[in-house]
């Protein structure tokens, strides 16, 4: 079994048949509990080392009959996948539960293996023969346990006594010797106690690991290997021989799936251009059409078609992506509104590993815990040993080199199985006939046991709906300007290529607006100066890991802005690399390039693609480097060029980025960034009410909407709906009300309740309120804090004693408050009020807390306009709020952080000396104050910083929470 069988197994399935092949075995089984979850792995795996894969898996019955069964055919595999899924869809995740009856349908096609744990009994001998009929065994495992001999006899006589076939069986759990203690420690971890409590479960020793043809020659009988080897021989299946077919249901009677794509295509062209098709679409269709036949995706379009359908008819805004995004034939359907005329077509685990293994090992909660908090975010996977002592334990003690080693080992382990909420396999036939299904943790929700590569490597098509907040943005920014202004607007209406909104990217005023409000997205539109739709393409791919590991951004930039030339060593690479100018961005281009100057055909290029995509993981690029430089070498390509180009494939690794994702996303930048610019209210209102998302939190939200002149009106009971809203103003442009929803600890139904007693009329008092909405207590202290009841009761320390007041209705008493004199309570001060409304509401319409604390610091410090005045390198002081920070794995450690006045954003550059040595600080501060010198560069404004200062305290109970990412 392999790590798939969780807290059990202690090697990878690749390991497993890597070490078998390495041994000389002809055959291995993967035979997880209850799972089929690591088999396409081994699948690959075997196919590269040239081993027959046997696929099973092992069960225990609720009366206690152990038994494996392999697939010996496609049948019995198919039978085997349905009864994991009856087994594991009758438990809760990540249990399961099979008893005798449930085999009553026959198990035709599977082989069973009975593994008793003791002397194997009469009684289940007989059940086992009439449920498997000539096709069960007798397995024998023998591990050196003492009783090997013993076992010889009684395995034998019973096989004589009952007609029982024996075979042999390694009970394997790691490929090699040196997992013994991490497969200790997995049981430990899967008891929920330390190794020391755990003696008793533990196995005796470390021989369930595979053993050399060698080894097992002396240790079982030579007749129990060789029924073994019989057994092999006699299962003929392989995952290649899963019989998939797709769905053919959408093509209606009479029609041909290729006639009826064409069809809705032609319908699509009418309604996208009433008044003629343009030729360059027209010859774009055809082309298109063409080529889907040829490749026989028809059913794909038309699936993804259905779905889209599907959505549109209950009001969901969808936009297709992937290789659908700058597709004319989707433009026509409808799944992309990626208009042609507008393009050229073409879990890491470290803190919990920690725990896991630190509990194993019998260190007490508070020094596991102390350790794992001392592992942050940034660290990745690598643990240090100077975080060990910050934790205050002895990196050099025995036990802790212990955790260390293992917790290492342990990292990229499977702990279970989880899901992508918006992925899904489609077939035509039962899907259980090809991968079990699971439950998921959430009610209602089922997974199958393998993953997105998974299914590539088998060639099972699935269909990704991804859930983009920032769809929801703009629907809401799209109903509330149908409703304000009486304007119809869908993706494809909004005015397309607008100088006001490539001006307003130009200057990184990006707050909200999809993809490109990161720190390194806002450094880097100043410099790429985007002026058209492309220019956003360009965008959204080249701040990736990929582009960036492959040292391409900076090239780009040079060659954009004439500083270098654009050369190409070729008329075949130009026409790949022309748009790029002369550099490889996207994902297609670099197999394009392996096909025009390497000699790749199509389908190698797509292997090639899958290795890109896998590398790191896998270390799948190596095979392909000698056929890539010894191709260009051929083709005259010099070898600088033919390095450079391998390099930046491995750049790519796991994060290159396909043109047609870049082409559907940049669409949506544009159509955000449209509405932040012509409807800075609208995208404000829009963004608040589709929180939580983005980078930003409110406070950013609502203080660069004001920014822009929109003006905010705080919460009030009186005027506030649930959601964020639009209210007339004296402008032309509409005021933006907050809604009950940004009330913190402020129940749904209590903001219900508000809404629906405030028909009857505004509410004159807390009494009236309270009388009418029938609040919990809980409900009326939130609204309170939150200063809603200004108009009924003042400031909040009045709406607080008021509120206070207010007691439940019994059959005696019918009023919620008794009349008593209104004590003479101080107002709260600007400050008090400031800081109460973050604690409440998380944004406050006062002002900012830099602005109120500025007058109390000494001179000296620069706010973040002040800095755009100042001349390059100057010695600089800044103090902020921290609202993001962001340590990249391609950012060779640099850690950036976004800080936050009175008048904008300061962005920091924190190198790795500066971080670790003043690590505290940065990671704890929530006003961060910063002594370091001024880079300004092509309209590009950063600290470096050089000294770090926790100034938390000059607002003592003020806690801003920072948005981190990797």
């Amino acid at each position: 079994m392999s790590n798939f069988s969780f807290l059990r197994g202690a090697s990878h399935p690749g390991e497993l048949v890597r070490r078998a092949a390495e041994l000389g075995y002809q055959a291995i089984a993967i035979t997880d509990e209850c799972s089929v979850a690591g088999i396409v792995r081994a699948h690959v795996a075997a196919k590269d080392c040239g081993i027959q894969l046997i696929v099973g898996s092992e069960f225990r019955l609720t009366d206690g009959l152990r038994i494996v069964l392999l697939a010996a055919s496609a049948q019995g595999y198919s039978r085997l996948c349905n009864l994991i899924s009856k087994a594991r869809r009758a438990a809760p995740k990540g249990e399961y539960q099979l008893c005798r009856d449930d085999f009553a349908c026959g198990m035709d096609g599977c082989m069973a293996l009975w593994a008793p744990d003791g002397a194997p009994e009469p009684a289940e001998a007989g059940w086992l023969q009439a449920a498997f009929p000539s096709r069960v065994w007798l397995a024998a495992a023998l591990l050196f346990d003492g009783k090997n001999k013993e076992k010889i006899q009684l395995y034998e006589r019973f096989s004589r006594d009952y007609s029982f076939p024996l075979v042999a069986c390694g009970e394997v759990h790691m490929h090699s010797r040196s997992r013994r203690t991490l497969q200790d420690t997995l049981t430990a971890i899967r008891l929920g106690v330390s190794l020391g409590r755990s003696a008793e479960h533990l196995h005796a020793n470390g021989e369930r690991h595979l053993r050399s043809l060698g080894s097992l020659g002396r240790i079982y009988p030579a007749e129990w290997l060789a029924e073994t080897a019989a057994v092999a021989r006699l299962i003929r299946f392989s995952l290649d021989d899963l019989n998939y077919r797709y769905p053919a249901e959408l093509v209606p009677a009479a029609k041909t799936a290729s006639g009826w794509l064409r069809e809705l295509t032609e319908r699509g062209m009418s309604r996208r251009w009433p008044h003629g098709t343009p030729d360059k679409v027209r010859k774009l269709v055809e082309h298109e059409l063409k080529l889907i036949a040829e490749l026989a995706y028809e059913a794909y379009f038309l699936t993804v078609y259905d779905i889209v359908c599907f959505a549109r008819e209950r009001g969901i805004l969808c936009q297709g992506r992937g290789s659908a995004a700058n597709s004319a034939v989707c433009f026509c359907l409808g799944i992309t509104e990626v208009d042609p005329a507008r393009m050229n077509m073409l879990v890491e685990r470290p803190r919990s590993a920690i725990r896991d293994v630190g509990k194993a090992l019998g260190l007490s909660g508070l020094q596991v815990n102390r350790m794992a908090r001392s592992m942050q975010w940034w660290d990745g996977r690598e643990i240090k040993m100077e975080r060990v002592r910050e934790a205050g334990l002895d990196p050099d003690a025995p036990i802790i080199r212990r955790l260390v080693a293992l917790a290492e080992q342990l990292l990229g382990f499977p702990r279970h199985l989880s899901q992508h909420v918006g992925g899904f396999l489609i077939a035509d036939q039962p899907l259980t006939d090809i991968v079990p299904i699971e439950n998921a943790a959430m009610e209602g929700r089922t997974v199958i046991q393998w993953d997105k590569d998974d299914l590539d490597a088998l060639g099972l098509l699935k269909v990704d709906v991804l859930a983009l907040g920032i769809l929801s943005v703009i629907h809401r920014s799209f109903d509330l300007l149908r409703t304000w202004r009486g304007r119809e607007l869908s993706l494809a209406s909004v005015p397309a290529e607008e100088r006001r909104v490539y001006d307003m990217l130009c200057r990184a005023d990006t707050v909200g607006v999809f993809q490109i409000e990161s720190r390194a997205q806002m450094a880097m539109l100043p410099r790429l100066k985007p002026r058209c739709y492309y220019d956003l393409v360009i965008e959204v791919a080249i701040i990736r890991p990929g582009p960036i590991q492959g040292d391409m951004v900076h090239p780009y930039l040079r060659r954009r802005n004439g500083e270098e030339p654009v050369d190409y060593p070729g008329d075949a690479v130009k026409k790949v690399l022309e748009r790029t100018l002369g550099v490889p961005i996207f994902q297609e281009q670099v197999m394009q390039l392996a096909i025009v100057a390497a000699g790749f055909s199509p389908g190698e290029a797509d292997q090639l693609r899958r290795a890109m995509a896998a590398w790191k993981r896998r270390g799948g690029l190596g095979p392909f480097e000698g056929k890539l430089m010894s191709g260009m070498h051929q083709r005259g390509y010099s070898e600088k060029f033919a390095r450079q180009l391998f390099n930046q494939m491995k750049g790519f690794g796991e994060y290159g980025f396909p043109e047609s994702h870049a082409a559907s996303f940049a669409l949506l930048v544009y159509v955000s960034a449209w509405l932040k610019c012509y409807e800075p209210a609208v995208f404000a209102c829009a963004l608040l009410n589709s929180q939580p998302m983005g980078f930003y939190a409110p406070a950013q939200i609502v203080q660069s909407a004001e920014r822009q002149g929109v003006k905010i009106r705080p919460v009030s009971v009186n005027y506030s709906d649930w959601d964020c809203t639009l209210e007339r103003s004296r402008a032309a442009d509409p005021a933006l009300r907050l809604g009950l929803r940004m009330v913190k600890t402020l129940s749904a139904q209590g903001g219900r309740n508000i809404i629906e007693a405030r028909l009857r009329g505004a509410f004159v008092s807390v009494e009236d309120l309270a009388e009418r909405a029938g609040l919990s207590k809980t409900d009326y202290a939130a609204l309170a804090a939150a200063d809603a009841l200004r108009e009924l009761a003042g400031n909040r320390h009045q709406a607080a004693w008021q509120v206070s007041g207010l007691e439940d209705p019994t059959p005696l008493f019918t009023t919620m408050h008794f009349a008593e004199a209104q004590p003479l309570l101080r107002p709260p001060s600007k400050m008090m009020s400031l800081m109460a409304d973050y604690a409440s509401v998380g944004v406050s319409l006062r002002g900012h807390p830099l602005g109120l604390l500025r007058p109390e610091l000494q001179t000296g410090f620069k706010n973040s306009k002040e800095l755009w005045d100042m001349p390059n390198k100057s010695s600089v002081q800044v103090i902020g709020l921290v609202i993001t920070r962001q340590r990249p794995a391609n950012a060779a450690n640099v850690t950036f952080v976004t800080l936050e006045d009175e008048t904008g954003f300061i962005n920091l550059v924190i190198w790795e000396q500066v971080a670790e040595r003043q690590r505290k600080a940065l990671l704890s501060a929530s006003i961060l104050q910063v002594t370091g010198k001024l880079q300004k560069r092509d309209g590009v404004l950063h600290v470096i910083a050089e000294r770090l200062a926790d100034r938390s305290c000059l607002l003592d109970r003020f806690r801003s929470s920072s948005r981190d990412f990797h």
